[in-house]
């Protein structure tokens, strides 16, 4: 979302870290906004990150990989 503050935290880790990542913005896509909430079981909250397959969850579980260390492996 254009406006979220969590977004572009979550934006801002992933730059530092030097690990791309594609954006999707839903402010005005309602498939991706239903493709999103599937994918992540109904969470309606942004960002919702996934990493391949894998559902990440959104800012606050990505910054805790950052602390456990973890967050390396987005980078392959």
């Amino acid at each position: 979302s254009s406006l979220c503050g969590f977004c572009y935290r979550a934006k801002s880790l992933l730059k530092r870290r030097n690990i791309p990542f594609d954006e999707i913005d839903i402010d005005l896509d309602f498939k991706k906004r239903s493709e999103m909430l599937k994918k992540s079981n109904g969470k309606t909250s942004v960002p919702q990150i996934f990493y391949k397959n894998c559902h990440i969850g959104g800012c606050d579980d990505l910054y805790k990989l950052e602390e456990e260390g973890s967050l390396e492996m987005l980078k392959n």
